[in-house]
């Protein structure tokens, strides 16, 4: 892919994508955003919409003439990323599996969008809070489902997965990405905690019934603060940290 000079006009297909590179400086830039970009509020009001992250409108973005699009390898189709190459469209894919991984996928793409500082220090502050969330790290065997009929969990190779557990939690089943799963396989594994995030599905108290008679605690959480990854992620971090410390 080649891009000449930092590009002027941006579609992001990823919601925490939008919210960080605002976070850069770089809202006037977003020409397109997709409709699940609501963060920070206001800032897309000029920006046309281009559907969901699963079903972007290909023909819109490729109206808008963009200089790059930014997307992300979970986020994201392969197909639609690859009809937008088609159509002769610069597409830069995000890909990290950890909160490092996460640093280091702004230092690469800051530099391509001209804000290398900015890029640079939101790494720093990544790595920095990862590091101090591991002081007092403790390792609370935890269930955190993310769908339910089918029951899809949080598995291991993920940014959410990571991030749990630089706090204190580590994810069962120890499966990959996000596994469909039977409640009373997971019982089995007798887990410490379960989250319960209200995003993408959301969950909240009715669904707590369903683990009654596990010995795990059940927790709700914020579903963004998990997987909204990029400025939310230092105090992210501290949250889940604290919650792991008073369990």
């Amino acid at each position: 892919m080649r891009i000449d000079g930092p590009p002027a006009r941006i579609v992001s297909l990823v919601p925490s994508l939008s919210e960080t590179l605002v976070s850069w400086g770089l809202a006037s830039r977003l020409v397109g955003v997709t409709d699940w970009c609501i963060s920070p509020p206001g800032a897309f009001d000029h920006a046309t919409r281009v559907r969901g992250t699963k079903n972007p409108d290909v023909a819109a973005i490729v109206a808008l003439a963009p200089d790059l699009v930014v997307a992300n390898e979970e986020e994201n189709r392969r197909a639609d990323v690859e009809r937008l190459r088609a159509e002769g469209v610069a597409v830069w894919v995000t890909a990290p599996r950890s909160l490092t991984g996460v640093a280091a996928s702004f230092e690469r793409l800051g530099p391509v969008l001209g804000v290398d500082r900015a890029a640079s220090r939101l790494a720093a502050e990544i790595r920095g809070a990862v590091a101090g969330a591991s002081v007092h790290r403790r390792s609370l065997r935890t269930f955190c489902p993310v769908w339910r009929d089918p029951w899809i969990a949080v598995g291991t190779d993920t940014i959410a997965a990571d991030l749990l557990r630089c706090a204190g939690f580590t994810v069962v089943p120890e499966l990959a990405r996000y596994p469909r799963v039977e409640l009373d396989d997971v019982a089995e594994l007798d887990p410490d905690v379960v989250l319960l995030p209200d995003e993408p599905y959301e969950f909240g108290p009715d669904d707590h019934g369903e683990f009654a008679g596990w010995r795990a605690q059940v927790r709700d959480i914020d579903g963004a603060t998990l997987t909204w990854w990029g400025p939310r992620t230092p105090a992210a971090l501290t949250t889940f940290a604290a919650l792991a410390r008073s369990l």
